[in-house]
């Protein structure tokens, strides 16, 4: 890389910006230190029963436990694999719908009160003919995923790509553009910031769309260990496997985080 030589000033001002992140992460990192801290204090102390609540030990037990029987990646593998082509197929899909509704103003008067019915639909309600259509494999939880999330990527693009500014699209006709020209050059590469903000919704929904399912119907997944754990009375495996889950969800989000940073750099090239 070649050296870069900067001013006195802006050497102050990347300074204390890293020195600003380098807070934001130690409060960060001590806030969760602390919550968990006292979390394992007042159940030691016996102020609450780590019965119902739980604690950090206990879980951190349960978890070794888990792995050492062997059954932790496996089923953190299943439950990682129905959210991941879940989401993967509602947001392609989603993008996919939204491009066809942009294209024909017919076509989205048409369906546009269906979408939004069918996103104030509760889900949960179609669990018992998801069953019926799918059976009680992997297939449901899929499925139960992609219809939680793709609403919510058909609602996010088209709105981006109805947003587009007119004075662009006005201009590009002017100039002879075709519309596929004026999709391909514009309407796509000014919704970005749409698709950034349509991942990292939809890395929630994906999470919620794959545990409902696993709630519903499963053998397998962090869903069933919840859902056995309730049964069962080990509020432990509860805890346990909603920390995992939780680390899986910020991971992910991570992911798309970092896909911003990457195009957000190419597009500044």
């Amino acid at each position: 890389m070649k050296n870069v030589t900067y001013s006195k000033e802006h050497a102050r001002f990347l300074k204390r910006r890293k020195q600003h992140l380098a807070l934001v992460w130690v409060c960060r990192i001590g806030l969760l230190g602390l919550l968990l801290g006292m979390w394992e204090l007042v159940t030691a102390c016996g102020w609450v029963d780590p019965f119902i609540m739980s604690s950090p030990s206990r879980i951190a037990a349960t978890i070794a436990s888990l792995y050492a029987d062997g059954s932790l990646f496996y089923h953190i593998g299943v439950t990682l694999w129905e959210t991941l082509a879940g989401f993967a197929i509602a947001v392609v899909l989603g993008f996919a719908v939204a491009l066809l509704l942009w294209w024909s103003e017919t076509l989205r008067k048409v369906l546009e009160p269906y979408i939004v019915v069918l996103n104030a639909l509760p889900k949960i309600a179609l669990g018992p003919l998801i069953i019926i259509w799918f059976g009680t494999g992997s297939e449901a939880i899929v499925f139960m995923t992609v219809l939680v999330g793709i609403i919510v990527a058909i609602l996010h693009m088209l709105s981006a790509f109805i947003g587009t500014d007119p004075n662009k699209v006005l201009l590009m006709r002017s100039m002879g553009a075709s519309k596929l020209q004026i999709l391909c050059k514009l309407v796509i590469p000014s919704s970005y910031p749409a698709v950034i903000s349509m991942l990292k919704v939809n890395v929630g929904m994906a999470w919620i769309g794959s545990i409902m399912g696993e709630y519903i119907v499963s053998r397998a997944g962090l869903g069933y260990l919840i859902v056995y754990g309730g049964q069962v009375f080990k509020l432990d495996l509860v805890m346990s496997a909603t920390f995992i889950l939780c680390l899986l969800a910020a991971g992910m989000y991570a992911l798309v985080v970092l896909l911003e940073k990457i195009l957000v750099k190419n597009t500044d090239r």
